[in-house]
C-alpha cells in the first residue's frame, strides 16, 4: 500500500535482554507493549525514529502521508502518534485534527518551524505536545516515556466515579456521556475527564498545574497553553460563552472555575 512502511519493528527479546535494558524497565521506561505511530515523509528522520524507538522495546508502525496514518491509526489503535507537520498532501495539521475527532491517542508533533502560532494552532487542533527541529534522540525518549507513563496510570488506578447532575447538564462517568440541554455532546476521552475535573470540585478554582496533574499527569513535559486550548475547545462544544460564562468561568493568571448551577437548586424552583 503507498505510504506505508513494514508495520512492526520491534528488536526487543526478554530472554537475551542486557542488563542496561532490565535496568529501564524495572525504572518504568520500557513499555514493551506500548505501539507508536511514526509519520514522517523525510526518510532519514522517519527510519531513524523507527531505530531509536524500537530499540526502547516500542511497537513502530509508520507512514510517509496523512492518508497512510489515518488508515493506520484507524487499524491499529496506538498509543500515541509521533506526527510531522509539513507533510505531502494532507498536512499535518489536518491528520492531528482527525486523530482528535476520531480517538484518545497522545499526539507529539514535529516541526521545523518553531514558531508560538504553529504551537497554538496544533494544541487547539488536540496536539499534546509539540517538538521542533532539530531535536535530540534521548529529549524525544524522554516526551515519549513522559506520555505513556501518564497513559498506563490513568488507565489503571482511575476511581470509580459518581455522575455529576447541574442545571440542563448532566456527567455521566460510567457511560462517559455529556448530556447539555437534552443533547448529547461528543467529547473525547481527554475532554470528559477535563470537565469532570472541573465539576467534581464546583465553585473551587483549579490552576493549569492542577489541571495538567490531574489529566496529563505529573510527568507531562509539554506547554500549559494545551489546557487553555482544550477549555476553548469545552467551551465550544458545550456552548459556553467565556464573556457570559454559564458553565466555566476563567481567573485570570491562575485558572477555571467551573459555576454551572447544581440540579437540586434547580429542582427547588421547579425546574426540570
Amino acid at each position: 500500500m503507498r505510504g506505508l512502511v513494514p508495520l512492526v519493528f520491534k528488536c526487543y527479546n526478554r530472554s537475551t535482554t542486557s542488563s542496561t535494558n532490565r535496568h529501564r524497565e524495572q525504572q518504568g521506561a520500557a513499555m514493551p507493549d506500548a505501539h507508536i505511530l511514526v509519520v514522517e515523509d523525510d526518510q532519514h528522520i522517519r527510519e531513524a525514529l523507527i531505530a531509536h524507538l524500537s530499540a526502547n522495546s516500542y511497537q513502530v508502525s509508520a507512514a510517509v502521508d496523512g492518508s497512510a496514518a489515518l488508515k493506520l491509526a484507524q487499524q491499529h489503535k496506538p498509543d500515541l502518534v509521533i506526527l510531522d507537520v509539513m507533510l505531502p498532501g494532507m498536512d499535518g495539521m489536518e491528520v492531528c485534527r482527525q486523530l482528535h475527532n476520531t480517538s484518545d491517542c497522545f499526539i507529539l508533533m514535529l516541526t521545523a518551524r518553531g514558531e508560538e502560532i504553529d504551537k497554538v494552532l496544533g494544541l487547539a487542533l488536540g496536539a499534546d505536545d509539540y517538538m521542533t527541529k532539530p531535536f535530540s534522540p534521548r529529549e524525544l525518549l524522554a516526551r515519549v516515556q513522559a506520555i505513556l507513563r501518564r497513559s498506563r496510570r490513568q488507565l489503571t488506578s482511575e476511581p470509580q466515579r459518581a455522575p455529576l447532575r447541574f442545571e440542563h447538564l448532566l456527567i455521566d462517568p460510567i457511560a462517559y456521556e455529556v448530556w447539555h440541554h437534552g443533547a448529547l455532546v461528543e467529547l473525547t476521552p481527554r475532554e470528559f475527564n477535563l470537565l469532570y475535573a472541573l465539576a467534581e470540585q464546583p465553585g473551587h478554582v483549579l490552576t493549569r498545574e492542577q489541571l495538567l496533574d490531574r489529566i496529563w499527569g505529573q510527568d507531562f513535559v509539554g506547554i500549559d497553553r494545551v489546557v487553555d486550548v482544550h477549555i476553548g475547545i469545552l467551551r465550544r462544544k458545550l456552548q459556553d460563552d467565556p464573556n457570559h460564562p454559564q458553565i466555566i468561568q476563567t481567573i485570570r493568571g491562575i485558572g477555571y472555575k467551573f459555576i454551572a448551577t447544581p440540579a437540586k437548586r434547580m429542582q427547588q424552583r421547579g425546574g426540570l
